[in-house]
């Protein structure tokens, strides 16, 4: 009220004195410091006490506005822990004159309206305004300094970081103890279709290296989400604040919304990739009855049916892919897209070998050649099947020895099965093995020995009973060959040695000597070949009899 009444008086004794002693030609100056007596001036008073006012707006900025931002940045300078008083200046502009900390924060701008406003000169209240904010701003750092407080809140924080830390270290350490004390009870192994994929051993060094990256990702976390609250501490470290929350959060937030984004192609890729895992699995039950023979198809094999399965399962597979791979997130990207182009080149590069042997196996089952558990002879190599692969076939030789054949190689070579006429012919794999004797020995008493030594063989068929074939008519010898049947074709070595055996003894019973004519011609009265042992006894044969005593 009282204000009001001396701002009237002042107005009262102003006209007065403009009416009353002016000259006529004063009448505009009168009015002139009516309009200013007339202007409101807004405080800027940052420290409770007013240190001057702002009359003038500045196009769109209030009076009101100016003060208040000239306020702040006051209160900005005192805040400043290493505020430096000689660092505020006066800076002439082409409009103005204005009032600079560090020559780049401006803290107010003195125009020629707000010297009107005060009727003064733009200088005299530029270095008015001036010291009043250097007065101010230093009186309050020596009566009110923030920086012990500052420096305490700062000590206070890295101390309560450091409990944080040190309890965060105790939890993990406990959990750590209590894992490893039961570690029987959590690690069992992993293992899936009665495959063993993972030792208890091997799962707890993966657990416990787990464990490492959450423990040391958990302490540099709180480590770096407490320097914000470090760095807001001094407003000269107050703009880092901003970066480095920016930093976590803007990756977080992106992170957040790209998944928010793809939940409904995520949605569409399980919908999609649910119906060909059941329908897959209908499918394989399918030819699961094939390959029990509880379904049968005319000219479709019982043993065709897994293989035929995986090609259709490999088929769906990757159509399933195709299917999916527009719902991917960034599949429609150039990086993306370069990436599964150079992908596709050096698999066709680095594959071509191997899509062969892929080829020739896919082949190789259809022919059926050879099953699991046939001997064969591939080349040179001869033994038992025991694995066919999409790439390779194993064969394990009758000395344990397995030998890898790419299936390129098994398709461009000829390959002998003695086992596929055992199970299905009643008289089994014929084997043979020749011997040459000379004209002097009647052929009847050369066939009865060898049939009485294939008759003696073990793993050989009695019926149909061992016959010979004369194979040919040489110069100098026959060459007779036995003829027996077997159904064990994968124990031939076992076989052949037996068989070589019983013809040795047989013709030494006959007393047949088995020796190259050519070394009996220049024998030169040297003695028969045959042991002595058989020498003592009496041999008889259908064409002449031998008797022979020592």
């Amino acid at each position: 009220m009282r204000k009001k009444l001396i701002y009237f008086l002042a107005i009262f004794i102003a006209l007065f004195s403009s009416f009353a002693f002016a000259p006529k030609d004063s009448l505009q100056t009168s009015k002139t410091i009516v309009s200013q007596l007339k202007q409101k001036g807004y405080p800027v008073s940052p420290f409770k006490d007013t240190l001057f006012y702002v009359y003038n707006k500045v196009g769109s900025f209030s009076a009101e506005n100016r003060a208040n931002a000239i306020t702040e940045k006051i209160r900005k300078l005192y805040e400043d822990s290493f505020f430096q008083e000689d660092s505020i200046s006066v800076v002439p502009s082409d409009i103005s004159q204005d009032i600079l900390y560090k020559n780049d924060f401006v803290i107010m701008s003195i125009l020629d309206v707000d010297a009107k406003a005060e009727n003064q000169t733009v200088s005299y209240i530029a270095k008015r305004n001036l010291n009043l904010i250097k007065k101010a701003v230093v009186y309050q750092n020596e009566n009110n300094s923030l920086l012990p407080k500052r420096l305490g809140y700062t000590a206070l924080l890295i101390l309560i970081i450091g409990i944080i830390l040190y309890f965060a270290g105790k939890v993990f350490n406990r959990v750590k103890l209590h894992i490893l004390k039961n570690s029987d009870r959590y690690f069992k192994g992993f293992t899936y279709n009665n495959i063993k994929i993972l030792s208890p051993q091997k799962q707890q060094s993966l657990l416990m290296r787990l464990y490492s990256f959450v423990k040391g990702i958990t302490l540099v976390l709180i480590v770096y989400l407490s320097l914000p609250l470090l760095f807001s501490i001094f407003p000269a470290t107050e703009a880092y604040t901003t970066t480095l929350l920016r930093w976590i959060l803007t990756p977080a937030k992106l992170a957040v919304m790209g998944f928010v984004d793809f939940l409904p192609s995520f949605v569409t890729i399980v919908v999609i990739v649910f119906i060909f895992k059941y329908g897959i699995k209908i499918i394989r039950f399918f030819f699961d009855e094939i390959k029990k023979e509880n379904i049968k198809i005319d000219g479709f094999y019982s043993d065709w049916a897994m293989p035929t399965f995986n090609i259709i399962r490999f088929l769906l597979l990757a159509f399933m892919v195709v299917i999916i791979f527009p719902y991917l997130p960034g599949s429609d990207s150039p990086i993306f897209k370069g990436v599964s182009v150079f992908v596709g080149i050096l698999f066709s590069l680095g594959s071509s070998n191997a899509i062969a042997n892929m080829v020739a196996g896919l082949v190789i089952t259809y022919m059926r050649p050879f099953k699991i558990g046939d001997f064969i002879k591939i080349g040179d190599v001869s033994g038992e099947v025991i694995e066919k692969t999409a790439l390779v076939t194993r064969i394990r030789t009758p000395k344990f020895e397995d030998i890898t054949i790419p299936n390129a190689t098994v398709l461009s070579s000829t390959s002998t099965n003695y086992s596929s006429n055992t199970k299905h012919v009643n008289n089994g794999l014929l084997i043979h093995t020749t011997v040459s004797i000379g004209y002097d020995v009647p052929w009847v008493a050369i066939h009865k020995a060898l049939i009485a030594a294939a008759l003696k063989t073990e793993m050989t068929e009695k019926t149909p009973s061992p016959f010979v074939l004369q194979t040919s008519l040489d110069d100098f010898y026959v060459s007779y060959q036995i003829n027996v049947y077997t159904k064990e074709p994968t124990k031939q070595p076992l076989i052949y040695s037996s068989l070589h055996q019983n013809i040795q003894d047989s013709f030494n019973e006959a007393g047949i000597e088995i020796m190259s004519p050519h070394y009996s011609a220049l024998r030169d009265g040297n003695t028969t070949t045959i042991p002595e042992s058989y020498l003592n006894k009496e041999y008889e044969t259908p064409a002449f009899n031998i008797k022979n005593k020592k």
